[in-house]
């Protein structure tokens, strides 16, 4: 997998699936819709300042809360290509590996909104284009990694003929 590049988008600790993608929203199957909604409560703006590629970034217990599924497909339907974060609850670290969105945790980074920043999942690397600063992240096992190159568990599974 190429290093992911995008503007990060920054936020503090502590945000629940809840903030991500409030629950009056999770009865649909239409991602557009989840994406309309995302992060609504915490910064209304953001689904305006979102584009394609851009890259959340958060401190720590990032997407704590219920296992609601639609809080990695919100963020991911919005256009982000990673998440970023200090730590990350569980249920949400898996769940965005088995949709394929990436996330990386950096247990200590000093990235700002709006600076560059390109993510290398391989190498386990998070650099801040801005100031030059590189982050060592935990690295993901090899097999997590080769599950979002495949675009999530169902597609991993499918073309190792586990489904």
């Amino acid at each position: 997998m190429n290093p992911i590049t995008g503007k990060a988008h920054v936020y503090g600790d502590n945000i629940d699936t809840d903030r991500i993608i409030p629950g009056k929203y999770t009865k649909t199957l239409d991602v557009s819709q989840l994406a309309e909604h995302v992060l609504e409560d915490l910064d209304p703006e953001f689904r305006h300042r979102v584009q394609a590629g851009d890259i959340l970034v958060a401190g720590e217990n990032f997407g704590a809360g219920s296992s609601r599924e639609q809080a990695p497909l919100a963020i991911k339907s919005a256009g982000i290509s990673v998440v970023v974060a200090r730590s990350f609850a569980r249920i949400f670290y898996r769940n965005a590996i088995n949709i394929g969105l990436p996330v990386v945790e950096v247990s200590d980074h000093a990235i700002e909104n709006e600076h560059l920043v390109e993510v290398d999942l391989e190498n386990g690397t998070v650099t801040d284009k801005d100031t030059g600063q590189t982050y060592r992240a935990t690295q993901m096992p090899e097999v997590m990694v080769n599950i979002l190159n495949e675009g999530g568990l169902v597609h991993y599974l499918r073309k190792y003929g586990q489904l």
